[in-house]
């Protein structure tokens, strides 16, 4: 276990040189926007107010800590920097300040002001080089900067897991509410994995062309809404867009509710698939897909978009639901030519799983990570 002594701050045998900074800058009379920081006594931002560009022979240098003489705020600066009124300079005596050392060494020295008054406390150089804080020391007496160094990447290493560790049970916890839980693929899909490769692609006897019209009849055009009318609610909103899946708003209009398992098309033809039942403006379009298996809606959604997002469709060209109703996709087919939903269904399975499974791994990976390290 490691032995503390008492050193003083600055003086002749102190930690620090405490320097006064060559020249100090006014905010006012300065221009922002230039090279190099220009360090304040502010607490924000590590002290740093903007950039400027003046006489680099002013420059205070970097590995440094910045203090503010009547605000007590102290901060490593890594690079060389210009300086407000009432700042001083901490230099490490006879040793490169590095980030660890400097964060040990600040969080030390903010415990030795803690009793400082903000705007009745003001620190000149010969009171802050008498300021005493207790340091690590090797055996023979020296301050101990391995051991500072080697301890802050200890607490950042174990504040680094503890945070992963957070979000892997939060992970967890979303697999378990989702009911994204099953990840073992069954005997069919084993069988179908293996064959997959075999099955022609696109193009060829295992798909054919459909008009989407054909298959799931005339799409509907949503109801213009403006932001002004709507009325706080539950029931999600869609519009243009890939922000939040286009949902603007929650809203309790009374409104053309669509059902859940369908698909929307925006005025850009982004298709989405929507699990639960919505609200759309006139800027989308939904096909009624209500009837067909989960996962083969996703799989039918994904051949919509292949063919419908394009720069066809942009602001002065709007899609609409005429255009849904005209759109061809191509789809995997039955020996009698009919669309082989059991097949679509299978495929998204198969991928979902496979999806599941690898952050369940990634998520068993990550905790024997986290326990080997928390036991060493």
């Amino acid at each position: 276990m490691n032995k503390f002594k008492q050193f003083d701050i600055g003086g002749e045998k102190g930690v620090f040189d405490i320097v006064t900074p060559p020249k100090r800058f006014n905010a006012n009379t300065v221009k922002f926007g230039g090279k190099y920081r220009y360090v304040v006594r502010s607490d924000n931002n590590n002290g740093i107010r903007g950039y400027i560009t003046e006489d680099e022979k002013y420059l205070s240098p970097a590995n440094t800590i910045s203090f503010g003489q009547d605000t007590a705020t102290m901060f490593f600066q890594n690079a060389p920097y210009f300086t407000g009124d009432k700042i001083k300079i901490f230099k490490l005596r006879n040793r490169e300040l590095t980030r660890e050392i400097a964060i040990y060494l600040i969080a030390v020295m903010k415990k030795a002001f803690i009793t400082f008054a903000w705007g009745r406390t003001s620190f000149n150089v010969k009171v802050l080089e008498a300021v005493k804080i207790s340091l690590p020391v090797t055996a023979s007496g020296d301050i101990d900067f391995p051991f500072m160094e080697n301890r802050i990447r200890e607490l950042e290493l174990a504040r680094i897991r503890e945070l992963e560790l957070a979000r892997i049970r939060e992970l967890v916890a979303y697999l378990k509410v989702t009911g994204l839980t099953d990840y073992q693929l069954t005997t069919d899909e084993k069988k179908f994995l293996e064959n997959y490769h075999n099955i022609p692609i696109e193009g060829g006897k295992r798909y054919r062309p459909f008009r989407l019209v054909e298959l799931f009849g005339p799409s509907t055009r949503g109801k213009r809404l403006k932001s002004l009318d709507r009325v706080d609610g539950t029931l999600p909103f869609v519009t243009a867009g890939e922000k939040d899946t286009g949902i603007s708003a929650s809203v309790g209009n009374d409104v053309e509710v669509f059902q859940s398992n369908t698909i929307t098309i925006d005025m850009f033809g982004s298709a989405k698939y929507r699990n639960y039942c919505y609200g759309a403006d006139d800027h989308v379009a939904v096909v009624h897909t209500e009837n067909i298996e989960k996962n083969a809606v996703v799989f039918i959604t994904a051949a919509i978009h292949k063919v419908s997002y394009n720069s066809l469709w942009n602001y002065s060209n709007n899609f609409y639901a005429k255009d849904a109703d005209s759109l061809i996709i191509h789809l995997p087919v039955t020996a009698g030519g009919k669309p082989d939903y059991e097949y679509m269904t299978t495929f998204i399975s198969i991928q979902q799983k496979l999806a599941i499974k690898s952050v369940v791994e990634w998520k068993d990976k990550e905790l024997k990570a986290y326990k080997s390290v928390t036991a060493s």
